[in-house]
């Protein structure tokens, strides 16, 4: 049976804490509905107004063996500096007095007018931690796929832990590991604020009113109500050797029939797992496109003694490869560039 690792905040902890009256939690499950991911990712509140800044050890000191009378040299280890920024993601929702009024619970209109708002909160914030990049989006922040993106260790470190699955090309897709904790990989909020989407009743009420006056696409006036959305978040990874991407995912040579599968799947998923430097003390997780973890399902059906298992976590029947569960997130589900 899966465990889950304990001891360390997800964002409904965050949020919980926070927010002991729950309707910031009823939010929160709507995001986790549709990110698969927030059920493992971690986050903690950055130490900058702007992010967060820590060190990362680059170099392990290593004593020596002496003889008696004799000494030893002193040594030291090495660490670099790292800096990573949170950005703002923020939207209004509107919804019409008469609507709300006819509806019968003036909250709870309000609050299905603003799902498909928080439902896109959850798709950009998942799509952009794995491809968002300052280079072409410096209001935003960096995901993980611009930093695992070469398959060349002289260019990068991360090279190291990037699987090249063998396709070409364009139209490649990718299947994530990752090992989230505050020592690892871990989203982040800035100093002073608060973690996961925060809301807030922007309705100005007119005299004699709850509503406000809001302007339709014409520019004519009508009474209704406003809400604020904004979300602050960004991602800090102090340690690279806890997240592996496999790349260059071939779709046209994955079958239902592991055996005729030239994207050995599971060889490629027994490589990650070996190359994560621990699975202790870590929410450990692999993120697949929904057509590949369609393509597992089915090999589980046609191979016996395959890693892939059904297990239970939380309650829930989880697809498991050894010790990781597979999440669906659709935003790995578009056309990649080949890794080189």
């Amino acid at each position: 049976m899966a465990t889950i690792a304990s001891g360390v905040p997800t964002l409904n902890d965050v949020i919980a804490e926070l927010a002991p009256d729950g309707k910031e939690l009823e939010i929160a499950e709507i995001l986790r509905q549709k990110t698969e991911m927030l059920e493992d990712m971690t986050w903690m509140e950055g130490n900058l107004l702007t992010g967060h800044r820590g060190a990362a050890r680059t170099y392990l000191p290593e004593p020596s063996y002496r003889a008696i009378n004799e000494g030893v040299p002193v040594t030291k280890g090495a660490s670099t500096q790292i800096e990573e920024s949170c950005a703002m993601l923020e939207d209004f929702s509107q919804a019409d007095r008469e609507l709300a009024l006819l509806s019968g619970n003036v909250a709870g209109f309000r609050l299905r007018q603003a799902k498909p708002h928080i439902e896109g909160f959850a798709n950009k914030l998942s799509r952009d931690l794995f491809y968002g990049n300052t280079v072409g989006n410096p209001k935003g922040f960096t995901g993980l796929a611009p930093r695992f993106n070469s398959l060349n260790s002289a260019v990068s470190q991360t090279a190291n832990n990037v699987i090249d699955a063998g396709g070409s090309g364009t139209g490649l897709r990718s299947i994530w590991l990752i090992g989230w904790s505050h020592d690892t990989v871990t989203g982040i909020y800035p100093k002073n604020t608060t973690g996961g989407l925060q809301h807030e009743d922007a309705t100005s009420p007119a005299a004699g009113s709850d509503a406000m006056t809001l302007t339709d696409a014409n520019g004519n006036l009508y009474m209704g109500y406003r809400d604020h959305w904004v979300q602050r978040v960004g991602l800090y990874m102090p340690d690279w050797r806890y997240a592996v991407r496999i790349a260059n995912i071939d779709l046209d040579t994955i079958t239902s029939d592991p055996a005729t599968t030239s994207a050995l799947l599971s060889d490629l998923m027994v490589q990650a797992l070996e190359l994560i430097e621990s699975t202790e003390n870590v929410r450990l997780a692999f993120y697949a496109p929904r057509v590949i973890r369609a393509f597992l399902r089915r090999q589980l059906l046609n191979q016996k003694g395959t890693f892939l298992s059904w297990d239970e976590m939380a309650g829930k029947r989880v697809l498991n490869f050894g010790e990781a569960p597979i999440r669906r997130v659709d935003a790995l589900n578009i056309d990649e560039s080949e890794v080189v």
